[in-house]
């Protein structure tokens, strides 16, 4: 009898859109499938807000939408556990507690969920992590570890190819915003794509601090604040503090209410002078016209200063 072959759920929200080549590459070496979820759109979000206590971010709305689209659809839905990458590199609490509180919300629903750990803090890795993943899911730990080798040499290439095209944006001749945002923020239709497409029409190009080399970006990220312990706010943190000088403005872009971005967006306004800023908290209501009329008196504000308004 031939071996069904297992498939992995992954929901397209968090941090799906960091490490979607990490994950998809690795399942893959393994012989296995993934699904995932489809883009936001409201429906997603309605049935994530249902799941979710009153107070919990859009973020995570939305992906116990994504979650709650995949069950039924996969042996096994991924949710995995990053906590830290060592001392001062801490992610938010949301992405140390999601697999408890999925299993929670989805204990009636029959389906299998699949997690790892990253806690450097506590000694464990994150090759470590995907070893014990793949040796949970039957393969070997040879095998395993191979796979990881595969998946991380895919997402750096994936990553640094990005920086690369994004890089050349900065040469353009235009208006240039920078949009400080974390990337399931910025990439996810239902909330970051209102804001690009509409720059896109007003002929801005926009710019995204979180799209840098990271290292470097956490190393420029202490002249703003050496004490910022958030790594992927500070990765955003230095994508600013190396390119404030290269654009026109620069766009907070944050879901309501996350704490990191309340605390760190602050620090930016008080640390970062001589640029036009925008503060821009996107929630749960529909419609766009009420920050497409932030965009646009925030556009007029730079072609005024530059002159051409």
């Amino acid at each position: 009898m031939e071996k069904q072959t297992i498939t992995i759920g992954l929901p397209r929200a968090l941090l799906y859109y960091r490490y979607a080549p990490l994950w998809k590459t690795f399942f893959q070496e393994l012989g296995m499938e993934t699904v995932v979820s489809s883009p936001t759109d409201r429906d997603i979000l309605e049935q994530g807000t249902a799941l979710a206590i009153d107070e919990a971010c859009l973020s995570l709305k939305i992906y116990l939408g994504h979650v709650a689209a995949l069950v039924g659809r996969c042996d096994c839905i991924l949710v995995p556990r990053v906590s830290n990458f060592g001392r001062h590199r801490n992610m938010c609490t949301r992405f140390e507690s999601t697999p408890d509180l999925v299993r929670s919300v989805f204990r009636d629903s029959g389906q299998k969920f699949l997690s790892y750990e990253v806690d450097e803090e506590l000694k464990k890795g994150e090759e470590e992590a995907f070893v014990e993943l793949g040796k949970a899911l039957g393969s070997t730990a040879k095998a395993a570890k191979k796979a990881y080798k595969a998946a991380k040499k895919a997402e750096a290439a994936f990553h640094k190819e990005r920086v690369q095209k994004h890089e050349q944006l900065y040469k353009r001749e235009n208006i240039k915003v920078l949009i400080a945002a974390h990337s399931y923020v910025i990439e996810d239709p239902y909330m970051g794509r209102a804001v690009t497409e509409y720059l896109k029409r007003a002929g801005v190009i926009s710019l995204r601090a979180d799209l840098v080399d990271r290292e470097a970006a956490l190393k420029h990220s202490r002249e703003l604040s050496p004490t910022c312990k958030w790594e992927i706010s500070r990765e955003i943190l230095g994508g600013i503090q190396q390119h404030k000088d290269d654009v026109d403005g620069i766009i907070l872009l944050s879901a309501f209410p996350c704490g990191p971005d309340a605390m760190v967006n602050e620090l930016i306004t008080r640390r970062v002078k001589g640029v036009p800023m925008l503060n821009l908290v996107l929630d749960s209501q529909s419609g766009t016209a009420g920050v497409e009329t932030r965009l646009e008196s925030f556009i007029d504000i730079i072609r005024f200063k530059e002159g051409k308004l």
